[in-house]
């Protein structure tokens, strides 16, 4: 009878700690996709400021159209990535076009002292260190995420319940990795 009870107090125990753990990767799940919406908010406002910039920037750089146009299409690139991985990717080439875009505005003084484009640049700043602070947050819940799906003995738990490793938002190439230079 007493090993019946130790029997059945052995099921119990590990049926909650599987509950606790299949409930513990579905927080971090769901911690990990949160993570990614703030960092997709902070890259629409973001898109949002883009045309903004480029458009006051127009009238005083018309022949410097190439560089208007890649931004303009480096933009529409990573509006359209799907994933960290391919986000990454279009953001990094977004920044790089953003670079070449302000190298060439410093040549401008009058587009330096227009007011719109100072308070355009301003909140752009301002739009990176918060997708800086947003992707550190997501990678430190993928990072949290991952390790719970691979170590010992939640992996058996994430595999059963069907749980995947979620990507970082990494960017691969070292000029993508400069930040726009923003000047004022």
């Amino acid at each position: 009878m007493i090993g019946l009870w130790i029997i059945l107090g052995i099921i119990v125990v590990m049926v909650l700690w599987f509950l606790g753990a299949y409930n513990g990767l579905v927080s971090l799940r769901n911690q990990v996709k949160n993570a990614w919406a703030q960092i997709d908010v902070q890259l629409k406002r973001r898109h949002d400021l883009i045309p903004n910039l480029v458009e006051t920037a127009k009238g005083y750089v018309a022949h410097e159209r190439g560089t208007l146009e890649a931004v303009t299409q480096a933009r529409a690139s990573a509006m359209q990535a799907q994933g960290a991985a391919q986000a990454a990717q279009a953001e990094g080439l977004l920044g790089a076009a953003l670079s070449k875009f302000f190298a060439i505005a410093e040549n401008y003084p009058e587009l330096k002292a227009n007011q719109n484009f100072l308070a355009i640049q301003e909140e752009l700043a301002s739009t990176e260190n918060k997708i800086s602070f947003a992707r550190q947050f997501y990678n430190d819940r993928v990072m949290l995420f991952n390790t719970r799906i691979e170590t010992i003995p939640t992996n058996l738990v994430a595999n059963m319940g069907g749980f995947q490793k979620a990507e970082f938002f990494e960017i691969q190439a070292a000029a993508e990795r400069e930040v726009p230079a923003v000047k004022f």
